[in-house]
């Protein structure tokens, strides 16, 4: 935990640092927020149910730095034609994503022990997680920021290291009491805290509405290097995935370096 909360604070201080730094290397600056619904795929409920995948929906906060190379701080030209300085932007971020759990599907909709079993039963699950990306903008970065395009789409791929935190508990009692906890969880519950990594890959949209600043939209998956996330392995040859995060969330951009 000590570690966690460790990266937790370095990047903030990187987040937050000033230009002024990153000036004499020809770099931009740029800080936002993003925030939206979270849908968890997980050991909770059948992954393909439509209404598992709503009802167990979340919600996630990030603060976002972004590095771009297109145009120098100091006199806001563009310090090179590089292909790559005016597509790519370099993205880090600290976000932060919980959401409730529940069983829903037709096992768990069933009149048995096994369904009074899934329906007693509720998760929650919180994550922290801090990484960077690589951000892919289809026009260039210093046409976009000079009104020469309104809309600019974008695609990234990144890597996040993440913590989280499971919680879990039934209506019937005790989860290692007998005829408690689901057959198939037997020997797969894990409510320790824990860490991993992830790769997420996004799509995204940037609105040009001032000088200094941007709105976004973005759809996120992010595949978790865990099938524990929200405490449950479940032990068969049903449980083939581990588990993952569709987040779709808008954000609020403001450019440091103008």
């Amino acid at each position: 935990m000590i570690y966690t909360r460790a990266i937790f604070i370095l990047s903030l201080v990187l987040s937050l640092w000033s230009g002024k730094a990153f000036g004499q290397l020809s770099i931009s600056n740029e800080l936002g927020v993003i925030t939206g619904p979270a849908g968890f795929f997980t050991d909770y409920g059948e992954r393909y149910n439509l209404r598992n995948n709503i009802d167990n929906g979340g919600f996630g906060v990030g603060l976002v730095h972004y590095m771009n190379f297109a145009f120098k701080p100091e006199c806001s030209c563009r310090p090179t034609k590089l292909w790559f300085t005016r597509h790519f932007r370099i993205r880090n971020e600290i976000d932060y994503l919980q959401s409730k759990l529940d069983h829903y599907g037709p096992v768990a909709q069933k009149n048995d022990e096994g369904g009074r079993q899934l329906r007693a039963m509720h998760g929650k699950t919180r994550l922290i997680e801090a990484g960077t990306a690589l951000e892919y903008h289809f026009f260039g970065i210093k046409d976009a920021r000079d009104f020469a395009v309104l809309f600019a789409p974008y695609i990234s791929l990144g890597v996040h290291y993440v913590h989280f935190s499971p919680e879990a508990y039934s209506e019937l009692g005790p989860l290692d009491s007998p005829k408690v906890l689901f057959r198939t969880f037997e020997d797969g519950l894990f409510l320790e805290e824990g860490s991993t990594f992830a790769i997420l890959g996004s799509a995204g949209l940037r609105y040009r509405v001032g000088r200094y600043n941007d709105l976004q939209i973005e759809a996120r998956a992010t595949y978790y290097d865990t099938d524990k996330l929200e405490g449950l392995d479940v032990q068969g040859p049903q449980n083939k995935f581990n588990d993952f995060v569709l987040w779709f969330n808008i954000g609020y951009i403001y450019y440091l370096d103008f």
